[in-house]
C-alpha cells in the first residue's frame, strides 16, 4: 500500500486503488458517526483515512490491531493487539499520536 501497490518491482494492487483509498470518503459524511478519536477521518474500501497533513491512513481491527500508513514518513506501521475490550476508544489516544510521534521522528532523522 505505502509503495502505490508495488512490490519488488511488480504491480501486486492496482495504483488506482490504493490512490482511491488515500483519498478517502468525505469528511463531513463520516462525522455523524461519532468518531471522536477520529476528528476529520473519514471511512472508504475497508480503509480508515485520517486526511492528516501526512496522509495517513489505517486498517483497523476490533481489538487493538491495525496497519497504519504514513506515505509521507514513509512509514507503516503494523501493530498485533489483543485488546480486553472491543473498540479502539480506548487505544486511539495513545496510540495515533504515538504512531505520529514516530512518523515525524522518522523524518527528523532521529
Amino acid at each position: 500500500m505505502r509503495n502505490h501497490g508495488r512490490f519488488n518491482g511488480r504491480q501486486i494492487v492496482p495504483s488506482q486503488v490504493v490512490e482511491d483509498i488515500a483519498r478517502g470518503g468525505d469528511p463531513e459524511k463520516f462525522k455523524p458517526a461519532g468518531y471522536t478519536t477520529l476528528p476529520g477521518a473519514s471511512y472508504r474500501n475497508q480503509w480508515w483515512v485520517t486526511h492528516n497533513a501526512h496522509g495517513a491512513y489505517m486498517a483497523r481491527g476490533v481489538y487493538g490491531q491495525g496497519i497504519y500508513v504514513d506515505p509521507r514518513a514513509e512509514m507503516v506501521i503494523a501493530r498485533y493487539a489483543s485488546h480486553p475490550m472491543a473498540g479502539n476508544a480506548a487505544n486511539d489516544p495513545v496510540t495515533l499520536p504515538a504512531y505520529m510521534a514516530l512518523a515525524k521522528a522518522l523524518m527528523a532523522g532521529g
